[in-house]
């Protein structure tokens, strides 16, 4: 009885944290989104910092039921995917070279070459966009830049909105809790995608656990 008080009384803790994690890891979304476009002078760094600590200190601890462990293996499995997006970014910066974060007024000058590779302006993940309001903003004025950057009309916002609900919608009716969203500029034209989160495979328990 007292084994089964001990984690029943340990899983608010525990959500406590996923949900700063999740909020954290957001913010850091954000801001890496904000310095590949040079609207920050430097890399979140300390941001990232406490997204990485609380994901080894969640790693390190018990979780409680399938619930929790499958919520932390999402998170953590966003946070590798981005980190590598990041990092690539990063170095193709340190070696003068476009990289996948371009930001939409890099697109050349009409009389300019089209570069074949294509260039990652932004990227967001979204699970309810009627509650992640920043994030379909932000999401949002890419879009419309990028599409006036190639001479384009912008999307009227309410029309962008119900259609990033309807693919949100869509997928989850698939069984996918959240949808990737990415802005592009390929051969001169806008593209903008979206794809399910993939599901992370169940982490295999511990001796003990």
């Amino acid at each position: 009885m007292s084994e089964w008080r001990t984690v029943a009384e340990s899983a608010p803790g525990i959500d406590r944290e996923l949900g700063k994690l999740e909020a954290e890891l957001k913010r850091l979304e954000a801001e890496y989104n904000m310095f590949f476009a040079g609207r920050l002078p430097r890399p979140p760094s300390e941001t990232r910092g406490r997204v990485d600590a609380l994901v080894k200190k969640i790693d390190r601890q018990h979780l409680p039921n399938y619930g929790s462990r499958f919520r932390f293996s999402t998170l953590q499995s966003r946070y590798a995917t981005f980190v590598e997006l990041w990092d690539r970014g990063m170095r193709a910066r340190e070696e003068g070279r476009p990289g996948p974060f371009v930001h939409a007024r890099a697109v050349p000058e009409p009389d300019a070459p089209i570069p074949q590779d294509e260039h990652v302006l932004h990227v967001a993940t979204l699970a309810d966009p009627a509650a992640e309001l920043d994030k379909l903003q932000a999401l949002y004025e890419t879009v419309a830049e990028a599409r006036r950057e190639v001479g384009l009309d912008a999307v009227p916002f309410p029309r962008f909105a119900a259609l990033v609900q309807r693919q949100v919608e869509g997928f989850k009716q698939k069984g996918s809790a959240e949808v990737v969203f990415r802005v592009a500029v390929k051969d001169g034209k806008v593209a903008f995608t979206a794809k399910p989160m993939p599901v992370p495979a169940p982490k295999k328990k511990r001796k003990g656990e």
